[in-house]
């Protein structure tokens, strides 16, 4: 908490520049220095030294321990220069998340304690402050606050106990009232003293494209880490944060740093060029150019937080609290230029922010305009001694003129320590004192003043001196290190064998995901409530229900015995148009989180969400990099990801579903021809399937088959991935016909066969495998728009501008029962016996076990033994009548389905030694029942339920 200067840590590794990618050579490096002893006294364990050179980095760097330091030897000479289309970090500096709460103190604090206190944002407090509705009626209170979202969390440690109350090491911004309760907690893998130092962070981009945005976006990622720190380091060309702390870090420093040249669009959660959403973090002596929010707390950042001697360049959006409440914020000499500071109440922008911050301060401060309010609650906000345009309700004092001391933040750290701490703030203090009737000897001296150059903070950081050892004198050489080999991971394989999907010879079997493509909130509370994704972004947020990491969406996958990930892009990219309207946004500033499109911006012109509009022709690199790295991931632990090519629901129904669309004409570059303006059907629906789907367009057309071609090769080379023709697709016979012809186009080009999924409406399933030429191309039957229940089938046609919601309003179905799933799914295996056929029509998670029987793929099975699942894999059936279902394979191993209640069943299977399993249908526990049982030719079984009789 700046009581000390950063500490200088000894170098450990020096690695000399090559040529090249660099990033396993110094994660090497920081690997090995994060394994020494830390130094008892200072818990320094060492810095990795870098030589001067331009780094090359495929992948971001890691410290992921206490004590380490990486370390340039010249900070305009040394560069970290990162390549490729992840938009993650350059640099993580990351402990562990496991932060464990022990008991809720009530009168038993101790000294020295590790305590949590948080302030409950209950409904009463919600009405108090006004914000759980921002306007348009009760039905929209959505975009309000609500209990729980607004939550604050500090973190601070006991230093006393006086009368029964504790002290702490740190002041709260808030008041300690009834809303407020005190945890003690344990967070053992939370990092300390590690840091980056003396550097250029820098990013790679699309040089053709200015607006670029498939390349690093942060330059530096703190979370779970407390007495960190980033000194002296230029970063360049990011597109999002060149340092964002997170909730979970404390006590971090970021000094004489400068961002410079930020790469991305114009618009929401871009350019938050030093960012915190943590606790007792310092930002002093910045600069940021061009940024859009240059200075800024986040969503709920507990406080306090100080930013100290700031200057921007051409701002393009406010600095202050970019999220709701955040507390105890201190803007000490920071300069705006060419916008605005606000501490006041935002309304409904950046989807509900409300009162942005609380008990916060400008001081000596400058922007074009000052915003402050007092709150309901009776907080309140401080403006003192700024030059700006001002607004708002709080408390603003000598406005317009300079104050004593220079800064606030340097006068009562020099109080709270006792001693001079200028090594530690080093204040660029302005000279004040010019007069407006100088003298004339006072006036030939302002003049002689006036010809220097102005010391800019710019150049104030440049003058820095960085004075830790940068020499690689006596250390270890990177190329010295020994590794172990990482064990390869065995490569599954994927195969359609009679009819059944297979890895490595095992029916495989488990549940499907979908991914989610609208709605959500970038809200702590409401994380953990979201589905998993992997193409959700959430600019400088990498957690469960945020930007999900690729690792994290597998365990999860696994966690829920899923196997499939069935993936389709954004319903809208924007979170504003989950209110429905069709009206064109007036600004870039949209709302996360965003589900992204699999198109790339142009850079030009403007689409109706403020952003520039989609180049048809160009893919979202990020999007098939995250599809294509989870599709490497799925592929090692035995999973398949199926891609829906397209997502019809922006294309029917609600008006505002095609608003946004990238394929309409207003949205993109590309003249797609459709009608503008857009002819709503009673002003608010909408019906572009006809247009969309319209293979006789020849323009249009094009472009479709370059995007089939574009999805194709971003993955040719993955073998666990299904194409399928796209979610809730409910369209012509037409269009469907030219997909698969182009896709065997595509095949025929390439030499390469893909796995090809039918998801269409019955009649043009049928009229497709009709056709010899089409069926080829085919390799899966998905049952989802048909299925038979108790009244019969259901199967409306196809290319009747109907979703499949609206298909199923018109038509009466009745329940679906085992016979219902089984029928669908043998009628399919029977007429074409080498396809898969997958169900998953209505009540598909309760059907699992009529989908194996009938010899379907991929059933949502409990079963894990990994030799019933070679048993099955051959499985066909041969028998069903009365509610008994049994299938063999040619080793005559069968399971036998009994669902009736009748006291004996007989049938009938090879002679043979068998050992017999009953197996649980819900938790797929299998329980032996009898071994060496001795059959010829029929068996008795007594009792309702699923049984494996494995033949030896």
């Amino acid at each position: 908490m700046s009581q000390q200067p950063i500490p200088n840590a000894d170098v450990k590794v020096y690695v000399e520049w090559h040529a090249g990618n660099q990033s396993s050579r110094i994660q090497k490096a920081i690997d090995y220095v994060a394994s020494l002893k830390p130094d008892r006294k200072t818990g320094l364990r060492g810095a990795v030294l870098l030589g001067k050179g331009c780094y090359e980095l495929s992948e971001p760097l890691r410290i992921q321990a206490s004590g380490v330091v990486i370390r340039g030897t010249a900070k305009g000479e040394t560069v970290l220069f990162k390549t490729g289309v992840d938009r993650g970090a350059v640099v993580y500096v990351e402990g562990k998340n496991n932060r464990i709460v022990t008991d809720t103190i009530h009168d038993n604090a101790r000294k020295d304690d590790d305590v949590m206190i948080v302030r409950k944002s209950t409904q009463k407090w919600i009405d108090l402050m006004k914000c759980g509705n921002f306007g348009g009626g009760l039905d929209l209170g959505y975009w309000g606050w609500h209990p729980g979202e607004m939550d604050l969390e500090f973190t601070r440690k006991i230093t006393g106990i006086v009368n029964g109350k504790p002290s702490f090491d740190a002041p709260l911004p808030i008041s300690y009232d009834k809303d407020c309760m005190m945890l003690r907690y344990n967070w053992s893998g939370r990092i300390e003293n590690s840091g980056i130092e003396n550097i250029t962070v820098e990013s790679d981009y699309d040089k053709a494209y200015p607006k670029d945005e498939d390349h690093a976006w942060n330059g530096v990622y703190l979370a779970n880490a407390i007495n960190c720190w980033v000194r002296m380091v230029d970063f360049k060309h990011l597109a999002g944060s060149a340092v964002v702390i997170q909730r979970s870090g404390s006590q971090i420093t970021v000094e004489d740093c400068k961002s410079l040249s930020p790469v991305s669009e114009i618009g929401g959660y871009r350019r938050r060029t030093f960012l915190t959403f943590g606790e007792k973090c310092l930002f002093q002596r910045l600069y940021s150019e061009h940024g859009i929010n240059d200075f800024a707390a986040g969503y709920i950042a507990a406080g306090p937080n100080a930013f100290v001697q700031c200057d921007s360049y051409e701002s393009l959006g406010f600095s202050g609290s970019v999220g709701s409440f955040a507390s105890g914020l201190l803007f000490d000499d920071v300069n705006i230029d060419g916008n605005d500071i606000k501490l006041c109440n935002l309304g409904i922008e950046k989807y509900g922010t409300g009162w942005n911050s609380t008990n916060s301060t400008v001081y000596q401060s400058t922007a074009s305009g000052i915003f402050a309010d007092s709150l309901p609650d009776g907080t309140n906000n401080y403006v003192y001694g700024c030059w700006a345009q001002f607004c708002g309700t709080g408390f603003f004092d000598e406005s317009n003129n300079h104050v004593k001391p220079w800064s606030l933040f340097a006068s009562q750290l020099s109080k709270r320590l006792g001693r001079d701490v200028s090594g530690i703030t080093r204040t660029l203090e302005r000279n004040t004192e010019a007069s407006s009737s100088p003298t004339v000897e006072q006036a030939q001296m302002m003049m002689a003043n006036a010809k220097l150059p102005r010391i800019t903070m710019h150049s104030w950081i440049d003058s820095a001196k960085f004075v830790a050892n940068v020499s690689p004198t006596g250390t270890k050489n990177v190329d010295a290190i020994k590794i172990a080999n990482k064990t390869a991971v065995a490569k599954h394989e994927y195969a359609i064998v009679n009819g059944k999907i297979l890895v490595d010879g095992s029916l495989l079997v488990g549940g499907r995901h979908n991914s989610p493509w609208w709605s959500g909130r970038v809200k702590y509370s409401v994380f953990s409530k979201l589905p998993y994704a992997v193409t959700r972004f959430v600019p400088g947020m990498e957690m469960y229900g945020t930007t999900d990491r690729i690792d994290s969406v597998i365990l999860n996958m696994k966690r829920d015995n899923n196997v499939i990930y069935s993936q389709n892009y954004g319903l809208w990219y924007d979170r504003r148009r989950d209110d429905h309207e069709r009206v064109r946004r007036r600004d870039g500033d949209v709302w996360g989180p965003f589900y992204e499109q699999p198109f790339a911006r142009s850079g030009k012109d403007t689409a109706w969400d403020g952003l520039s509009k989609y180049d048809l022709s160009r893919p979202n690199k990020w999007y098939f990099y995250r599809l294509g790295k989870f599709a490497d991931s799925e592929a090692d632990n035995g999973m398949l990801l199926m891609n829906q090519h397209y997502f019809q629901h922006n294309i029917l129904e609600a008006g505002a579903h095609w608003v946004d669309c990238p394929w309409r004409t207003a949205n993109n570059i590309n003249n797609t021809g459709f009608p503008e303006p857009v002819p709503f059907t009673a002003d608010k629906r909408i019906f572009m399937a006809g247009y969309f789907y319209d293979v006789n367009n020849s323009y249009l057309r094009e472009l479709h088959r370059k995007y089939i071609y574009g999805v194709l090769d971003a993955f040719a080379d993955k073998p666990n991935v299904i194409h399928s023709i796209g979610e809730e697709f409910t369209g012509p016979f037409n269009f469907v016909k030219f997909w698969l012809q182009t896709i065997s186009e595509w095949e025929h080009e390439h030499n390469k066969k893909v796995f090809v999924s039918l998801a269409v409406n019955k009649d043009v399933q049928d009229s497709i495998m009709q056709d010899k030429e089409l069926a080829k191309t085919v390799d899966i039957i998905n049952i989802e728009q048909w299925f038979y229940n108790s009244r019969g089938l259901y199967a409306p046609k196809g290319g009747m501008n109907l979703a499949p919601r609206q298909a199923l309003r018109n038509g009466k179905t009745g329940s679906v029962s085992f016979a219902d799933v089984y029928r669908g799914v043998s009628e399919c295996r029977n007429a074409w016996h080498d396809k898969a056929v997958m169900y998953y029509a209505n009540n598909y998670t309760e059907m699992s076990w009529a989908v194996l029987m009938a010899g379907g793929s991929c059933p949502d099975l409990p079963v894990t033994d990994k030799q019933f699942l070679h048993s099955v894999a051959g499985m066909q059936p041969t028998f069903h009548k009365d509610n008994v279902y049994l299938i063999n394979n040619e080793k005559k191993d069968a399971v036998a389905y009994i669902g009736t209640d009748k006291n004996t069943i007989s049938i009938s299977l090879s002679n043979g030694i068998y050992d017999i399993y009953q197996i649980d249908s819900k938790s797929g526990e299998m329980k032996k029942m009898k071994t060496g049982v001795t059959i010829n030719g029929n068996y008795l079984l007594s009792f309702k339920g699923i049984y494996w009789l494995r033949k030896r």
